[in-house]
């Protein structure tokens, strides 16, 4: 096995051709540098090769000593046995085989024939035989070289299989430390990916309150008139409570009915101001089951001001039993805005008798709801029904082209889908849906 480097990371490598030693690959200690080299290019270094050398000097050693104790373990039983005893020599080839390969047990076989001749097969001493003993004796050669050959493929067929099996650990451990790298780099590109999202919702979140900022700006005579005339009711009926605790005797019964005007004026100049401060809020958002109905009430009433300023009206068409749906107010809220505002800007240069902004909600399916605001106005192309979408697109002189931009991306995150069509009459449509579950 060599160690091998590679990415930080470090697999043990089977060699292309292992040396065994007592059924034991070679080990290879520390080289210097030049032995190193000459080791990667493939070329055995000099102590590399004093070792294969000394590996099988000690492999016909090996064999050689078991020929020799076959051959005193047989003379020892030779007078038990009628035919000569020869079983432990095939042993001592087949072990030789095993350990040394080929050479050293095609060794043990010479060896073991000539002793054969010589020692056992009668006549002993000599290696002269008769024509019987002549045919025992080519019958125990050629098993002895078939058990060698037998012995010795064995034995490459297990290194060739201990060799295949490091090769394919080798290749899983290589393979492994791939796809352990290749998963940190997945991870570290999904958390960066994460973070540029997280960035990019702060951004739009940032850009949706900006928006929010440049519309009341726009609106602040609507909020001035919607402000002022509960206020203005409060003190009118607050003079006029003082008056009827004034009268001898007071009046008691109408200064009541005063005093619960006031409170009446006060409540709703209470909630203007809250509808105000919840759309200037910079906050996250907040999905809750909200009626849409009520949304698009409240901004008719909060817009109503505008409207007149404009000289056009505000016409709603809202369908009974609307299901709820679950989102932000807030961000639903600047949707609607933004398209009514956008329809009011698109009617200044018009003129005719029905100035109209029509608002219409509608039960899609069983599966969501659906919003429309349509205007008689301009009207738009169909190329730029698509294009008005398109973040720094507009048609006004003083816009910035965010605001569909930014009420497209609220919309699809609550799972819903804008879009504008050109007016069956003139002016344009815009609807957007909502799912009940966003």
């Amino acid at each position: 096995m060599i160690a091998e480097f590679k990415h930080g990371e470090m697999a043990l490598q089977p060699s292309a051709k292992p040396t065994w030693n007592g059924g034991a690959a070679l080990e290879i200690g520390t080289e210097t540098e030049s032995h190193a080299s000459e080791e990667s290019m493939g070329v055995p270094g000099r102590r590399g090769l004093a070792g294969m050398a000394k590996s099988k000097v000690k492999a016909y050693a090996i064999s050689a000593l078991l020929v020799a104790a076959a051959l005193i373990c047989t003379i020892l039983v030779r007078g038990v046995f009628a035919y000569p005893f020869l079983y432990l020599f095939f042993v001592a080839v087949m072990v030789s085989a095993w350990i040394g390969g080929a050479g050293a047990g095609f060794f043990a076989a010479v060896l073991s024939t000539l002793v054969v001749a010589y020692y056992v097969v009668p006549p002993f001493n000599t290696f002269w035989m008769s024509a019987a003993d002549t045919t025992y004796f080519v019958a125990f050669v050629v098993c002895v070289l078939v058990a060698s050959w037998v012995s010795s493929a064995k034995k490459k067929s297990e290194e060739a299989l201990t060799e295949a099996r490091d090769q394919l650990e080798y290749r899983v451990a290589v393979r492994t430390t791939e796809l352990r790298k290749s998963n940190e780099e997945l991870r570290r590109s999904i958390e960066e990916h994460r973070k540029a999202q997280e960035a990019l919702m702060k951004t739009q979140a940032d850009l949706a309150h900006l928006s929010r900022v440049f519309t009341m700006g726009e609106l602040t005579t609507s909020i001035a008139h919607e402000v002022n005339q509960p206020l203005t009711a409060v003190v009118t009926n607050g003079h006029a409570c003082v008056e009827w605790l004034s009268a001898n005797p007071p009046e008691l019964a109408e200064a009541r009915q005063s005093a619960e005007r006031i409170i009446q004026d006060g409540t709703r100049a209470g909630k203007v101001l809250g509808h105000i401060r919840s759309l200037f809020r910079k906050e996250a958002p907040a999905r809750d089951w909200l009626d849409m109905n009520d949304v698009i009430q409240e901004l008719t009433v909060f817009l109503r001001g505008e409207a007149l300023n404009h000289r056009l009206a505000l016409r709603t068409d809202l369908e009974v039993d609307l299901p709820r749906v679950r989102g932000d107010r807030v961000q639903l809220q600047q949707v609607v805005l933004n398209l009514i505002m956008n329809a009011m800007d698109a009617m200044q240069g018009t003129s005719g008798p029905a100035k109209e902004i029509w608002l219409r909600s509608r039960r899609e399916d069983s599966a969501g709801i659906r919003i429309v605001v349509e205007d008689c106005g301009v009207g738009l192309s169909a190329e730029t029904a698509e294009k008005i979408f398109q973040p720094f697109f507009t048609t006004k002189e003083q816009g910035i082209g965010m605001g569909l931009s930014i009420s497209r991306s609220i919309v699809e995150s609550h799972a819903g889908r804008l879009w504008a069509a050109p007016g069956a009459c003139g002016g344009a449509v815009f609807q957007f849906t909502i799912p009940i579950e966003s």
